[in-house]
């Protein structure tokens, strides 16, 4: 307390008062300009700028000198005083270096703790202009210092000017705004716990020295000092008012590219925002205005800005209003605003960018229309589990699955109800399989299933049964229609059946090749043997195509002959495989590879042109029929192949005779009708094999005129010891002969069937019983012998053997 008072009883009793405000005043406006100058400084470029920061220097060290030295004015110690003016130039170097020193260790960082090390360094610097002022004031006696008070003018006054420095550089305006009233303390504390630590002695026999200047003297230095530092607030304040419009009108400039902008863009002096766009407020909910002031680092937490490159993206959060967090994507650049290098962030919602990979992640790995894995990622998590388990020594399998009965569903009531099938087939296996098992669409209607953790070859057998209890158990109902399928199953069991992600699908594949090849709607493990069927048939796949282009394939002709004489009035042309090593190949082994691989349009377009050449050399009365296959009816060319046949070869339309199944009819059947209704303008006769199989054999005849059905032979080999078959094939000659379409009755073995083919009015008859079928050359000798001889003879000789 007595410090206290000691120091109140200086500042109140020891000095002018005015003089006291005055120096208040000089010290105010010297900071202000000090600081606007420096200002300005930052604002200026090349030499200007080092100018213009050596006037705020000095300006600075001018304005400590002239605060402390017009306080010294008005110091009344009630004795004769005076100066030394050489002291009291070194006093204002000392203040000079001081606060440029300061200045220059500010510069280097702007660490907080670096900020304070330069406010002590301009503290010192103010301390040392005091005490070397207060030397260079002279009195007519001697004086005491008290120790205390020196000292807490130091350990107060300097850390103060630190503290300043350290406000001055803070990222927050309203902190920054404390700077000068704390640099004003400090130079305060300094004087008067100073002049307080002095007590004067009166000494009438003390001589000044002749250089001593008298406080009246001194006093128009000082005031024109002041009135250099009030011409630089002057200037300061100018260059400020400049400084503001411009940056305003920057501002006003680049806030209105901004909310042109559509991302969303802060500009930001270090940490603090200063401007933000429309499009930033609307993603982040702000209201409008309310950005500026708030900080970069609350905005978008976790992100070093410091040492983010320029234009170089990175993923972040956007803390919105809300506080939720946006993802974003973020950018800077640095744009010269005004007298400062303003930091530019440039922000994108990722918002549905995110949701369009999680999309196309979920395409590229999912099946679109079940759900479940697709191809690839079956694949790829099989990959990743066959590494594992090699880790693990764990056992698993591979199981795919065909479904039986499929297609000619989906052909007869659309892809629509083929699709959503499919998904409730998904949906049926997902709830067999255990949690961790994969299930996956391979496509069409094959999928496949990743058994996790098989240690047990029983619980794979268990799984591939239950899979095809799951199928084919129950029906499936679709717009009020039961409809029933069934599913074959094959699989392989790692490692026995293979240790690769390739080597298990295949062999998985092979099992169910084998599934479908024994009766379908049945499981089959995996077994070497199938590799040595594969190879049998890649074999025999190399052997047709080489069979196809060199000439192996040859035709034979099986007769129909009239119920009611006898005669010939056609034949069946059916192909056979002349192999070099195996003999004579039948139909039964190669057609249906031949479906499978595609070859079958390369040998249906040879059967037709060889059998219409062949047929040529026939008597006119003597037509030919061929098969066509399903796969023919894809081809758009068809109409134009079978035209091209005929024009080659000479044949006549009417005795080309194409036969069709009801599968051809199932798939585009809108399509098909109007190709054989081509063919048949053209003049060719269409004929239905394998009549009364199908699902909608008598709805085609209402939609297709056809010139003649085959009845199927599996209900003729019931008969006549049927009633069922009998009543069947008397329903269906009837119902022709209504309609005015011709019948064959095929497969005709015995004489029984062939008494009651004949004594129901079928028109044409064909069969082991009446012929088998012949090569060319013999079937040519027949159709001779019918020139010269009787219908029954020639029957006979039918009946009799032929060479083959």
């Amino acid at each position: 307390m007595d410090l206290l008072h000691t120091i109140t009883h200086c500042m109140a009793h020891s000095h002018d008062q005015r003089l006291v405000a005055l120096a208040a005043v000089v010290c105010a406006v010297g900071v202000y300009a000090t600081f606007a100058i420096a200002r300005h400084a930052a604002r200026a470029v090349d030499a200007l700028r080092s100018r213009w920061a050596l006037v705020s220097i000095v300006s600075g060290g001018c304005t400590a000198w002239a605060t402390h030295f017009i306080v010294l004015l008005a110091y009344q110690p009630g004795i004769e005083a005076a100066f030394d003016p050489l002291i009291t130039v070194a006093s204002l170097a000392c203040a000079i270096v001081g606060i440029g020193g300061g200045i220059l260790v500010s510069m280097r960082s702007r660490r907080r703790s670096q900020q304070f090390i330069a406010g002590l360094v301009i503290g010192v610097g103010i301390a040392a202009l005091h005490y070397i002022g207060q030397a260079a004031y002279l009195v007519r006696g001697s004086f005491a210092w008290d120790p205390v008070l020196v000292l807490l003018s130091l350990v107060v006054g300097v850390p103060v000017t630190g503290l300043g420095m350290m406000t001055l550089s803070h990222r927050r305006r309203s902190v920054r705004r404390a700077a000068p009233p704390l640099l004003l303390l400090s130079i305060a504390v300094l004087h008067f716990c100073g002049m307080a630590a002095l007590t004067v002695s009166p000494d009438a026999a003390v001589r000044f020295p002749a250089t001593a200047m008298s406080p009246a003297t001194i006093a128009p230095w000082v005031a024109g000092v002041s009135i250099a530092l009030l011409t630089l607030a002057i200037f300061g304040w100018r260059f400020d008012l400049a400084a503001k419009a411009r940056l305003r009108l920057d501002q006003r400039r680049l806030r209105e590219l901004a909310d042109v902008a559509l991302e969303g863009l802060l500009i930001c002096t270090e940490d603090e925002v200063t401007t933000a766009n429309q499009s930033i407020e609307r993603l982040s909910g702000y209201a409008p205005g309310t950005l500026p002031g708030s900080f970069l680092s609350q905005l978008l937490p976790g992100v070093d800005f410091a040492s983010m490159p320029e234009r170089e993206e990175r993923e972040a959060q956007l803390t919105s209003a809300s506080g939720d967090t946006i993802p974003v994507r973020i950018l800077r650049a640095q744009v010269a605003l005004g007298h400062k290098i303003h930091s530019v962030i440039a922000v994108r919602d990722q918002r549905e960018r995110l949701r369009t990979e999680a999309r196309m992640r979920t395409l590229a790995f999912s099946d679109s229309l079940t759900g479940v894995a697709n191809r690839g990622r079956f694949f790829d998590l099989l990959s990743i589990h066959t590494a594992s388990r090699r880790e693990r020594d764990q056992s698993f399998a591979v199981l795919m699955l065909d479904l039986d009965r499929f297609k000619p569903v989906n052909d007869t009531l659309g892809h629509a109800a083929g699709d959503a099938i499919l998904q409730m087939v998904a949906e049926r296996l997902q709830a067999t399989l255990r949690d961790g098992d994969v299930l996956a669409r391979l496509g069409g209607d094959e999928f496949a299933v990743l058994q996790i953790a098989a240690d047990h070859l029983d619980s794979v057998a268990i799984l591939a049964e239950r899979i095809v209890q799951t199928i084919g158990g129950r029906p499936f109902i679709y717009q009020g229609q039961a409809l029933h399928l069934g599913a074959s199953v094959g699989f392989a069991w790692a490692p026995q059946d293979g240790n690769d992600p390739a080597e298990l699908l295949r062999n998985a594949d092979l099992a169910l090749y084998a599934a479908k090849s024994d009766g379908r709607a049945i499981w089959r493990r995996y077994d070497p043997r199938f590799d040595e069927e594969t190879q049998k048939r890649r074999r025999l796949e190399i052997g047709l195509r080489h069979a196809i282009s060199h000439g192996e394939l040859q035709l034979h002709y099986q007769p129909l002959v009239d119920a009611q004489t006898g005669a010939i009035t056609s034949a069946e042309a059916l192909v056979r495989w002349n192999h070099p090593e195996r003999g004579l190949v039948p139909p039964i082994d190669f057609i249906r590879l031949a479906e499978e691989t595609g070859l079958i349009l390369p040998l249906g377009d040879w059967v037709l042109r060889t059998a219409c050449s062949e047929a040529v050399g026939w008597p006119a009365n003597i037509g030919v029929a061929v098969n066509l296959s399903p796969a023919q009816f894809r081809d758009p060319a068809l109409s134009k192949v079978v035209l091209s046949a005929l024009h080659e070869s000479g044949l006549e339309p009417s005795r080309l005779e194409l036969e069709i199944t009801e599968g051809v009819l199932l798939n585009d059947e809108a399509g098909t009708l109007a190709t054989l209704a081509e063919l048949q303008t053209a003049g060719v006769r269409i004929s239905m094999d394998d009549f009364g199989t199908g699902y909608s054999s008598l709805s085609y005849l209402r939609k297709f005129p056809f010139d003649k059905i085959k009845i199927d032979q599996s209900f003729v080999r019931q008969i006549p010891d049927d009633p069922e078959s009998v009543a069947i094939i008397r329903a269906i000659i009837t119902m022709s002969a209504c309609l005015g379409i011709k019948t064959t009755v095929e497969g005709v073995e015995t004489s029984e069937q062939l008494a009651f083919s004949v004594a129901e009015g079928c028109d044409t008859i064909q069969g082991y019983h009446v012929s088998r079928p012949l090569t060319a050359a013999a079937f040519h000798d027949v159709l001779d012998l019918t020139q010269t001889s009787r219908s029954d003879i020639v029957v006979d000789r039918l009946r009799s053997p032929l060479p083959a």
